[in-house]
């Protein structure tokens, strides 16, 4: 259970007293495990909807004919995705999330799976780069882009008719701005409420909560609170891999502007149903998720969850991006 892989550390955070200071925790320099990241396609590299979907206008939501959706609403917010083949940077294979959120949405033996890059601005590299790591494999890839214009005709039919979504990383600003104009947002939960299975990495993951640490804005991190907001968290992405989003997300959950928030090690997930958080897995050993919590005496606690290891089906590649 998630209850059993949580180990408190009941341990004042040297970070909460740098909250609202613009200056960089000097405890940054304990968080300094790097990794070099692929560019942001999906690997480890709250606001309501404006309307509720109404079935009388709309119609029903439509699937594929082979689709059956998840059992309750879910998503999959993660640090991790892809992973190298290690034959260049856009040379990839799928990592286990992606088995996992097919057996989430219950997909059948050819899961129908859209990549969404908004975050990068629907890089062309980027797509390419995805149909590729799913060429050869039993998933139906395709993707939405929305610059410089939609690429399908019917946003809402197309999305619907997936088993699962997935958001790559980049501007997570940037990324719910576009889906705001395009009423995306508004589709989005309703594939959500449907059925289809919501995932993505980084930017793909902190869309989902109330928000999280960035780079949106330049390269010192800042606190993002535009998230969609499904998911009534803050969320912290890349946790042991860059070394201001311990820091800062201690800082934001200490004054207020981030409320209980579970973040992710590179390589690890965070399994939502519904909003609740039922567990956290892992692409690789060593690594972890944690809830970042301040307490009443307006401490920042920090509670290590111990995530499931997914069994790896592709071939070795020597470690995983």
């Amino acid at each position: 259970s998630l209850a059993s892989a949580m180990t408190r550390h009941a341990v004042w955070s040297p970070y909460s007293r740098w909250a609202s200071s613009s200056r960089e925790s000097p405890a940054t320099s304990r968080c300094t495990r790097r990794a070099v990241r692929l560019p942001d396609v999906g690997f480890c590299p709250g606001v309501e909807p404006r309307r509720a979907p109404d079935a009388r206008r709309d119609g029903p939501p439509r699937r594929g004919p082979t689709a059956v959706p998840a059992s309750e609403p879910t998503i999959v917010a993660t640090s991790m995705g892809f992973l190298s083949r290690r034959r260049g940077p856009y040379d990839l294979r799928p990592g286990p999330v992606f088995e996992l959120a097919a057996e989430l949405a219950e997909a059948g033996p050819a899961p129908r799976l859209c990549y969404l890059g908004q975050a990068v601005g629907d890089r062309d590299s980027s797509i390419a780069a995805v149909h590729a790591a799913f060429a050869g494999t039993r998933f139906r890839a395709s993707h939405l882009a929305l610059f410089p214009m939609p690429n399908v005709d019917d946003v809402r039919a197309h999305l619907l008719a997936q088993d699962v979504l997935w958001v790559g990383g980049g501007s997570v600003a940037n990324l719910c701005a576009v889906w705001r104009v395009h009423g995306l947002d508004e589709i989005l939960h309703e594939c959500w409420q449907a059925g289809v299975v919501l995932a993505g990495v980084s930017a793909g993951s902190i869309c989902w909560h109330l928000g999280g640490a960035t780079d949106s804005f330049g390269p010192r991190l800042r606190g993002f609170t535009d998230g969609l907001g499904w998911l009534p968290y803050g969320n912290g992405v890349h946790y042991d891999s860059e070394e201001q989003r311990r820091p800062l997300m201690h800082a934001l959950v200490a004054d207020g502007t981030l409320p209980t928030s579970h973040c992710t090690d590179d390589g690890v997930g965070l399994v939502y149903r519904g909003t609740r958080l039922v567990e956290a897995v892992a692409d690789r050993p060593g690594v972890a998720a944690y809830e970042v919590a301040r307490a009443a005496d307006g401490e920042v606690r920090e509670t290590r969850i111990e995530p499931r290891l997914l069994p790896d089906r592709g071939e070795p590649t020597g470690g995983g991006r």
